[in-house]
């Protein structure tokens, strides 16, 4: 059998991991030809490919990134886009695919394994935003990664007593902020599932500054105010409909310094969450994700995404759990409500 791994949309410390441990065990235990289509679905609609071998993946386990590529392409936006697809994986003979992506890139799976394309998905994003899997991997790295900026930004804040504004990558969900807004002591916390009440922060705000204590607060991009619309500094689309974020981050400091006369900077981590070395835990994940993605070709059982449940990895249908997007249990505002707005 010969089999093709494609990495789609934002990159992911763990992406490589991934490739590694489909070839190494695809090749050693099933005897399996691999290929890899560059750049995600672009690659799959340009008949862009090139062979994976053993020789090919040592030593990319630590390395952050894909090294075959990635992008935001949507096959369903371009003419005749399936059809593309499917003459791609006929010239390479190829007879199934392992699709290794967010929400959008196995969204496109999905639609394409009810059209007859044989496939299993594999989810990553930091944000941690993928229905059906306990986690994802590339979340840690991120968490760790904003945890350890914040750690720095409470040593400068409190030097000139001034509020720092942290924003973090979480779109939709805010796990990101959550996660490394409570390990790192940050005093407010905004996630884009409950907006936030601007006079609110900015009494946290005063109160911090009354005990002597320079203020953290950390936002996730996605994080909108009760009154108003969601902040953006670019209202461009991409082709699965989705806005540049950024911008609240900015909004959110120029806010507290008029509201309540005090200094307020801001910090964008942006990119670099998601660039770098994987953890060992992400490395560790995608290295069992690759694994049973692998196995799960081999048994013929496609249309489904390998997924943490637990300490085990299982398969779920991919249309069970793509068009939703995992939410931050509201059952945690509860235990660490004293940071929300």
């Amino acid at each position: 059998m010969k089999v093709g791994i494609l990495t789609g949309g934002g990159d992911c410390p763990g992406l490589n991991a991934v490739i590694r441990s489909v070839v190494r065990k695809g090749v050693q235990k099933y005897a399996f030809e691999f290929v890899g289509l560059r750049d995600g679905w672009l690659g799959a609609l340009r008949n862009s490919v090139v062979p994976l071998d053993i020789s090919s993946v040592r030593g990319i386990l630590p390395r952050g990134g894909t090294i075959l590529g990635s992008s935001r392409t949507n096959p369903f936006k371009h003419e005749d886009g399936v059809r593309r697809v499917r003459d791609t994986l006929a010239a390479q003979h190829v007879d199934a695919l392992v699709v290794i992506g967010g929400e959008d890139t196995l969204s496109v799976a999905a639609e394409l394994s009810r059209q007859g394309i044989r496939l299993v998905g594999v989810p990553k994003t930091i944000d941690n935003d993928v229905s059906g899997t306990d986690y994802t991997f590339g979340f840690d790295t991120a968490v760790g990664i904003a945890t350890e900026a914040i750690d720095r930004l409470h040593t400068t804040a409190e030097s000139h007593m001034r509020t720092l504004v942290v924003e973090v990558m979480g779109r939709h969900s805010g796990w990101i902020a959550l996660h490394a807004g409570i390990a790192g002591g940050a005093n407010v916390i905004l996630v884009p599932e409950r907006p936030f009440d601007i006079d609110e922060v900015c009494g946290w705000v005063r109160s911090r500054f009354k005990i002597n204590y320079a203020p953290i607060v950390v936002a996730a991009e996605g994080a909108v105010p009760k009154e108003g619309q969601m902040v953006l500094k670019d209202h461009a689309v991409d082709e699965f409909g989705h806005v540049r974020l950024s911008g609240v981050g900015e909004w959110l400091a120029r806010e507290i310094s008029e509201r309540t006369g005090t200094d307020a900077r801001t910090t964008v981590l942006g990119h670099v969450q998601r660039g770098g070395t994987p953890s060992a835990f992400d490395r560790w994940l995608a290295t069992r994700f690759g694994l049973h993605a692998v196995d799960a070709v081999e048994a013929g059982d496609f249309g489904v995404m390998v997924a943490l449940d637990g300490t085990g990895i299982v398969r779920v249908p991919l249309a069970d759990v793509t068009g939703r997007t995992k939410k931050v249990d509201p059952s945690l505002y509860e235990e660490f409500e004293v940071f929300f707005g």
